[in-house]
């Protein structure tokens, strides 16, 4: 795979500068959006939420936030990502290239876009009066799951969408499902033993607890969550593989 990333490197620059003007063509503020649309979220959710779950939340804008940052990267690079292969198909029909450089480049976008709005997101915790701690060095181990863990989805979505259109409308619902079930506006303390256990089966949640552990509670998690987290990413990303392996060359009859 690194042979063949290195001997296409140019095309993968040129498909990631592509995404970022096709994104950002015939808009105003460009990329200024990547940071003004989560922001936007961000400032309904807390007026509309703040009444009903806030009032108990420690610094519940940046509560909000985490939530927001981490779905936003998730819901963004699915989003894309399933539609890597399809939009693309013009290319790798007539030219024999790594089909995996393209959910690559969509990739490479989403995390641009991520670290914009996690600069923005810093600069919200000075205002809101976080305490920065050396814990903040953990945040690295979550953001690269949370990108490697979008490329495995991406590698099963832009297969699966080839095959399956219905997919698309799909993934629309799941992801509205997803993110109601990932306690991005409320709290779970008031759920049964049991009730919280099963959040942790939801792998943007882990992303999101993470992030507001070593925010908002300046605590580091368990070993334990650590190695559920890197499991969630092995298994999206063993399975996005295999299946893009099997199936490499008939997605060629689909497109």
């Amino acid at each position: 795979m690194l042979k063949n990333f290195q001997r296409h490197k140019f095309l993968f620059e040129e498909l990631v500068k592509r995404d970022f003007k096709r994104k950002y063509k015939r808009t105003v503020l460009g990329m200024v959006w990547s940071v003004l649309s989560p922001l936007m979220t961000l400032m309904v959710m807390r007026v509309v939420f703040t009444q009903f779950f806030g009032r108990n939340i420690e610094h519940y804008t940046i509560y909000l936030f985490c939530g927001n940052l981490v779905f936003g990267c998730f819901n963004e690079s699915t989003g894309q990502g399933m539609e890597s292969l399809m939009s693309n198909s013009s290319i790798f029909t007539k030219v024999n290239v790594p089909k995996y450089l393209f959910l690559f480049s969509k990739n490479v976008q989403c995390l641009i876009n991520f670290l914009l709005t996690l600069s923005v997101f810093v600069l919200f915790c000075v205002l809101d009066g976080i305490v920065f701690t050396w814990r903040w060095i953990f945040l690295i181990y979550p953001i690269c799951c949370l990108v490697l863990f979008n490329i495995g989805m991406g590698l099963i979505l832009s297969a699966l969408f080839v095959f399956f259109r219905d997919v698309q409308y799909l993934w629309t619902v799941f992801t509205q499902l997803l993110m109601y079930a990932s306690a991005i506006f409320y709290s779970i303390e008031d759920y049964s033993p049991i009730a919280q256990n099963a959040f942790l089966l939801n792998p943007i949640y882990l992303f999101i607890r993470y992030f507001r552990k070593i925010v908002i509670d300046r605590t580091v998690p368990t070993i334990w969550f650590h190695l559920l987290m890197m499991a969630d990413v092995c298994i999206a990303i063993g399975i996005g593989c295999w299946i893009y392996k099997k199936y490499n060359h008939e997605f060629l009859y689909y497109v």
